[in-house]
């Protein structure tokens, strides 16, 4: 039991670690490729902070356990939204104000109930796979579009600032890049083997060590990345991260995961608890995003609201792995 958790802590330490220098390598490359700095935020740096999601998910399936990678896609989500939203409107009350984040908003709920509707039949098989693949290329060429369409949004402004400052060079671009995605993958290989052998030694399903363990891990960039922006008063920044991410986490991460391994009898559990928390959850921002009249804010009153759900649904999480 102890080299496992050991196994897990490294893993931790080496993905959050590696997702950064990676991201940072992508981003500094796209902008000596000339991208626009929106364009970069969006894409780039959406995508990398969804890495770690990614390459855990794929490791897992490779592996043989597919409702890990699945738990891992949900739980990011849950995590992201109740614990990393909640903290950070905790310490700084946010304010929504681009159009980009209120329009990415109503599309992250449609790939929310796109995901319910995969799982209704209890299985996640390749072709099911494949729809969501085909969805998180076309919210790509969405994105793409965005960014060149929306000049002048608030999300613009604060990406253009974050990247305004020093670049590296772009040789130690490139080798952070490509070395980054090397120790993320080493690294995201440790971590699910750990998780793995601690799941089968408690005698717990993946699919409770996806949702709990490998989702907090996972998702640790991303939470880096909202409470530094919310802090330098780049609020879009905050909330449009986490709404990329959760995209991505639905139709890249859960998706690579099933043409790899698809599942041929998904734990009830998952359309009973899971997908109907991510939900509400989604809902619940998209509601606090748009407030009244437009004027979107995530107070600390619901911030507290949000970081209360995800101590409830891990102590009921815990509950039942003690009850069984």
């Amino acid at each position: 039991m102890l080299i496992p958790f050991v196994a897990i802590i490294i893993g931790f330490l080496l993905l959050v670690y590696s997702a950064d220098k990676f991201v940072e390598g992508a981003a500094v490359s796209a902008k000596y490729a000339g991208l626009p700095p929106l364009l970069i935020g969006m894409v780039i740096v959406g995508f990398g902070t969804s890495a770690p999601e990614m390459v855990v998910s794929a490791m897992a399936a490779f592996d043989g356990n597919p409702e890990l990678a699945i738990g891992n896609g949900l739980g990011s989500n849950i995590v992201n939204i109740s614990l990393i939203l909640g903290l950070t409107a905790m310490l700084v009350p946010l304010s929504v104000h681009s159009n980009i984040v209120k329009k990415e908003l109503p599309l992250l709920v449609l790939i929310v109930l796109l995901s319910g509707l995969l799982f209704w039949d209890g299985e996640f098989s390749q072709v099911d796979a494949i729809v969501l693949l085909a969805g998180f290329f076309l919210s790509i060429g969405w994105s793409v579009l965005s960014a060149y369409r929306s000049k002048g949004d608030t999300l613009e402004s604060e990406f253009a600032t974050e990247l305004s400052g020093p670049l590296m060079p772009l040789n130690k671009a490139l080798f952070w890049l490509i070395a980054g995605l090397v120790v993320l993958i080493i690294s995201s290989r440790i971590l699910v083997w750990g998780a793995v052998e601690i799941a089968h030694s408690l005698g717990v399903s993946d699919l409770i060590i996806g949702l709990t363990i490998v989702a907090l891990g996972t998702s640790l960039p991303e939470l880096a990345a909202s409470i530094i922006a919310a802090r330098k008063g780049e609020h879009d920044i905050a909330v449009g991260n986490i709404v990329g991410s959760n995209m991505f986490n639905i139709l890249a991460v859960i998706g690579i995961s099933g043409v790899i391994e698809p599942v041929q009898m998904l734990s009830s559990e998952v359309m009973s608890r899971d997908w109907p928390v991510m939900l509400l959850l989604t809902v619940a921002l998209l509601l606090m995003a748009f407030g009244r009249n437009g004027q979107g804010r995530i107070n600390r009153l619901e911030g507290g609201a949000l970081l209360s759900a995800y101590f409830a649904y891990n102590g009921y999480l815990i509950y039942t792995v003690v009850a069984n």
